[in-house]
């Protein structure tokens, strides 16, 4: 429903964008769980939260990469009608890497010091 708000708001190109995240995340996740869960279980150790860790580190790295994204998009968005559309890809990529990167390591870094306490 609220995609469905979304497209009749913003169009069916904005709209069409919150379609794809809910269908694919939940069937990605699930996925990773029971492969890794499967794979514990070969390995003789019958039950292990590992699966759920991996599918809930995958969320961690869905939700830094969604933010990435949409600076990317604001980015291209916002420079591609006037500029180069290389240029503006490129640019693009290079900003999506310099907020990626960063939100990644200091997710790691929060681990790290978790850890430590």
């Amino acid at each position: 429903m609220a995609t469905g708000l979304i497209a009749a708001h913003f169009g069916p190109a904005i709209g069409g964008l919150f379609l794809a995240f809910p269908a694919i995340f939940p069937a990605g996740a699930t996925l990773i769980e029971k492969h890794e869960r499967d794979k514990k279980r070969a390995a003789g150790i019958p039950h292990t939260i590992r699966g759920r860790l991996a599918a809930a580190l995958d969320a961690r790295g869905a939700a830094m990469g969604t933010i990435a994204l949409a600076a990317f998009g604001l980015l291209v968005w916002r420079l591609l009608p006037r500029h180069n559309a290389g240029a503006v890809l490129t640019a693009a990529i290079g900003l999506w890497l310099a907020l990626a990167v960063p939100l990644w390591r200091l997710r790691k870094l929060h681990v790290y010091r978790s850890l430590a306490r």
